[in-house]
């Protein structure tokens, strides 16, 4: 399936969302339409695996039997299923039962089955719990079946869940079974899902535009950017990862086998479980992804607490879009925490500079961090100048990237995009002013291909161009009181052009010339017409303009 396909599956399956949510939110029907597009990815890897480990004795579905062909497997080879069912975990690495495959759901669905609503509901606690080696318990703890938001009574639900599964079956129906293309419609789905959302979209959605100018920072070479990409990163990590859309489009730069494992951590159970979704739904193994629920800024993640220094975890790469300015309890003996003690703890009113150093402590010597915040951060006193003017002496901070405002679902207000490293050969800091550089949308302003292009070329490159990009030593910058005000260091001001009195005098003679000649030929005119000379050249002819 082509891109253009792939587009419009994600547009077909949101206008169905559109038709059939009624007066469920947004938000609430987000949550059973992605769950039923990730049973259906699911079941269609699931069963063309079946397929080809079972050869020849994968049934055709018979003329009169409306099961799906692994359920006539199932009944016809009950003595064969449990060394089936290992042989699929070692391959897939997950199992589902006949009854639970979406075919089989959509089947139901189609003939209004009664059972569906007991079906659906035993599935999804089969694949919480039994499906995968590593379990995804809680995988769909946020789809309530029994919502009143369904209908009142069983019936009314049961028949709810008919109609929503089969529409949705009827649109996949229409394009290729290709199920790599369900990843792409997933994800424009989430999109879709943010627009309406509000300020909830920041909780989790990156914009694709501003997720693929981190993902590309973060692939480059970090000690030699103009090298080009990384030939692999063997650990990365979102701390604040939504959705899993900008880890997902790291592992897109990087190819399938271009990163060995992929980290992430959410406070939001309904986003944690849909970044779960997410990986899986993109073909990323369960071995190869670990999503964390829980609260960074406590850092309550055992894997990220391990005190024997062999064993803690450093990352290649961080990429991270963390809400902008949250309250967090900044606690007196937080300032012991090993993330922060260093450069100071980020001030209550706002949790942006806890969020980086939180990051910033996990990463590799050799790493880069690319970290999406609001402007504030650049300028702010107090703690926040503190932590700054530690990061820059330390020669910590890279790269700032000005971007334009309301790139955001969740918000208006412009942002930057700041890059570091805990060791760098450049002794100053590169700034790009590309907050001008945008196209106005209806609801928000759009980076094209070609912004998006010139911001990492001129990150790669370390490119200066007058009034967009210059690198500052950092002795300028401690002038500035380490202050990175971006319009500090770049002028978007277009100097007023020389003016050439001579040229402009030579000109205004000629342009005289011109008018007297006009007005001559015109009284000719009027003359020849027994009518009255214009105004003021009644004269013309008799003097030369001097």
């Amino acid at each position: 399936m082509n891109d253009k396909d792939q587009k419009q599956l994600g547009k077909t399956l949101w206008n169905i969302a559109d038709q059939l949510r009624g007066a469920m939110n947004a938000d609430d029907f987000r949550d059973y339409m992605l769950s039923f597009l990730f049973l259906r990815y699911l079941s269609d890897n699931y069963e063309t695996a079946a397929k080809k480990e079972l050869g020849k004795d994968y049934l055709a579905l018979d003329a009169d039997d409306h099961r799906v062909p692994l359920a006539l497997w199932y009944a016809n080879n009950p003595d064969d299923i449990a060394a089936f069912e290992k042989q699929m975990r070692r391959k897939v690495h997950y199992v589902i039962q006949p009854p639970h495959l979406w075919n089989s759901v959509a089947n139901m669905a189609r003939t209004q089955n009664g059972e569906l609503l007991n079906t659906l509901q035993a599935g999804f606690k089969y694949i919480e719990n039994e499906s995968f080696e590593s379990t995804f318990q809680g995988l769909f703890s946020e789809i309530n079946l029994s919502s009143d938001k369904l209908g009142r009574t069983y019936s009314d639900r049961n028949s709810k869940l008919c109609t929503i599964i089969q529409k949705i079956a009827e649109g996949l129906t229409e394009f290729s079974t290709d199920i790599d293309a369900l990843g792409d419609a997933y994800e424009y789905l989430i999109g879709q899902f943010a627009a309406g959302s509000g300020k909830k979209a920041g909780e989790f959605y990156t914009p694709q535009q501003i997720s693929d100018i981190l993902s590309a920072i973060v692939t480059l070479d970090s000690q030699e950017p103009s090298t080009g990409k990384k030939s692999r990163l063997d650990k990365v990590m979102d701390f604040a990862c939504g959705s899993g859309s900008l880890l997902l489009n790291v592992r897109k730069r990087m190819g399938q086998h271009g990163i060995g494992k992929i980290y992430g951590q959410e406070k939001n159970i309904t986003t944690y479980n849909l970044a779960r979704m997410n990986m899986l739904l993109h073909g990323v193994k369960d071995t190869e992804f670990e999503i964390y629920h829980g609260d960074t800024l406590l850092n309550d993640w055992d894997m990220l607490r391990e005190l024997n220094p062999a064993k803690k975890p450093y990352f290649d790469a961080i990429v991270a879009n963390p809400p902008f300015s949250y309250r967090w309890e900044a606690k007196d003996a937080m300032a012991d925490d090993v993330r922060f003690k260093n450069h100071g703890l980020a001030p209550k009113s706002a949790a942006d500079f806890a969020f980086l150093l939180h990051g910033f402590h996990f990463l590799k010597d050799e790493g880069v961090m690319a970290i999406i915040l609001p402007h504030g951060v650049l300028f702010r006193g107090g703690a926040e100048e503190r932590i700054r003017t530690k990061l820059l002496k330390d020669g910590h901070v890279d790269t700032v990237i000005g971007l334009p405002g309301n790139l955001f679902y969740s918000t208006g207000i412009p942002v930057c995009i700041l890059v570091l490293k805990k060791c760098k050969k450049p002794d100053d800091v590169l700034f790009i002013n590309a907050a001008e550089h945008f196209v106005k949308g209806k609801r928000q302003n759009q980076l094209t291909d070609e912004h998006i292009a010139k911001i990492i070329d001129t990150y790669q490159f370390r490119k200066e161009e007058e009034r967009y990009s210059k690198r500052i030593p950092i002795e300028r910058i401690a002038d500035e009181g380490f202050n990175l005000n971006i319009s500090r260091y770049i002028s978007t001001a277009i100097a007023d052009s020389k003016i050439d009195l001579a040229m402009t005098h030579s000109e205004l003679v000629s342009l005289e010339h011109s008018i007297l000649a006009a007005a001559e030929k015109h009284n000719e005119f009027l003359s020849e017409l027994g009518l009255a000379p214009l105004p003021g050249f009644a004269s013309l002819g008799r003097t030369e303009p001097s």
